[in-house]
């Protein structure tokens, strides 16, 4: 979703000084990117989305704001309503879900109607909807950290606690690589689960 509020920094850039071309950009790679993103109410427009960048390049300074978000847009969103998650045998996934990470089924969810197997499990308010479907993806040569994968994040309060869980039960994980309170695991097959810690 940032892509297409925010345009990368080798589009939209407008030279400041000097009138560098975006040409000699792409040879000379930038010392330094500063970038802010703010929403600002524009009178008579509605909301926008501004991002202002700024490139030094070899004295030269270059800025650029990005495209105005039209107010007609707006449709309302609200939070990730569930997220899907393939699986190759749905009673495997369900005693990883259910008996280690300790969600629960949400039985108002259809299991009849779609023409395949399954489960809504409850994460909060919002859901993870495991699919018993072939995966078209890889299961193996994924990256040992789950961060640096297709990854779904999920808010916990305790990580200290789910690491104990993890070891109890031998499952393989990953701490943070920034040193926040955050473990990485995969699921039995192979999709990659961030568990942040939270305050509130």
């Amino acid at each position: 979703m940032a892509s297409l509020l925010s345009p990368s920094p080798s589009t939209l850039l407008q030279p400041k000084a000097h009138r560098t071309s975006l040409k000699n950009l792409s040879s000379n790679p930038p010392s330094k990117l500063y970038h802010q993103t703010s929403l600002r109410n524009v009178r008579g427009d509605g909301l926008c989305f501004v991002t202002k960048a700024k490139l030094a390049v070899e004295g030269d300074v270059i800025e650029r704001q990005s495209l105005k978000v039209d107010h007609n847009n707006d449709y309302g969103v609200v939070s990730i309503h569930h997220v899907g998650l393939l699986c190759e045998n749905l009673e495997r996934s369900l005693n990883f879900y259910q008996n280690i990470l300790g969600l629960e089924i949400n039985e108002a969810r259809p299991h009849d109607k779609l023409p395949y197997r399954g489960a809504w499990l409850w994460v909060g308010s919002e859901m993870i909807h495991l699919m018993e479907l072939p995966n078209p993806d890889p299961l193996t040569g994924r990256p040992a950290h789950g961060g640096r994968d297709r990854h779904t994040c999920i808010a916990i309060r305790d990580v200290s606690k789910l690491k104990a869980i993890f070891d109890e039960a031998g499952i393989a994980y990953t701490l943070s690589k920034s040193g926040r309170p955050a473990i990485f695991a995969r699921d039995p097959d192979a999709n990659a689960l961030e568990f942040t810690q939270v305050d509130n």
